[in-house]
């Protein structure tokens, strides 16, 4: 297998906090990024700079243990390098290339007033699922890692109790897209509770479009 390209990973990293305050789904210098190096290390962006500010030299490479490797002079690792190492020790083999944090408008709220955001709408199957909201725990902190890790079981995506949203992929682009999709659902729910009592699809129905969707995979590759 090819190495990722570190080069490549820093950029990548960089267009997606600057695409996330485009798209609304940050502000300022909330939220966080990272990507993983194959190696034990990871490429982490750094902590109280904004998305514009940002350079590929800026982002903070770690080591296995969470030590920092190389970093510009002043710059930390984002105050939740904890929970980004937690992902991908927790996530199945192979699946965890990238971890997007985002505070996203829509997908905070639901974390702020539920306990999950449910399958008001198909597609949340690409999520793996309706969402769990894990506990409010403090920020940065070892406690909220593990909070994140219990809610990801099984999942590409959680909420963290009235603090924000997290998303993992294969690469730095399925993680944001996999973000925009969570923000897109929870803003789905929230409308769609103005208009009444949402109709919420049931575990039997999703595994309906799980197997459509993998129908149409298999017809597309045949």
């Amino acid at each position: 297998m090819t190495p990722p390209d570190e080069g490549a990973l820093r950029v990548a990293l960089v267009d997606a906090m600057r695409r996330a305050v485009a798209d609304g789904l940050s502000n300022g210098t909330s939220g966080n990024a990272s990507a993983a190096l194959g190696d034990g290390r990871l490429l982490i962006t750094p902590s109280g700079i904004a998305p514009e500010d940002l350079t590929p030299e800026s982002i903070v490479l770690i080591g296995p243990d969470g030590e920092v490797l190389a970093a510009e002079a002043g710059v930390a690792p984002s105050t939740e390098l904890d929970m980004h190492r937690t992902v991908y020790a927790v996530a199945p083999p192979g699946v965890a290339g990238a971890v997007m944090h985002t505070h996203s408008p829509y997908a905070t709220a639901v974390a702020c007033a539920c306990d999950e955001l449910p399958a008001v709408h198909y597609d949340i199957v690409a999520l793996g699922g309706p969402v769990r909201v894990a506990p409010y725990v403090t920020f940065g902190s070892p406690e909220l890692a593990a909070a994140c890790a219990g809610a990801l079981e099984d999942r590409n995506t959680a909420l963290l109790g009235n603090h924000g949203a997290i998303a993992y992929g294969r690469t730095v682009r399925q993680a944001y897209d996999r973000t925009a999709k969570l923000e897109w659902i929870a803003a789905l729910w929230w409308r769609t509770r103005a208009l009444g009592e949402p109709r919420i699809l049931s575990a039997p129905q999703l595994d309906d479009v799980r197997a459509q969707m993998a129908r149409y995979r298999y017809q597309r590759g045949a």
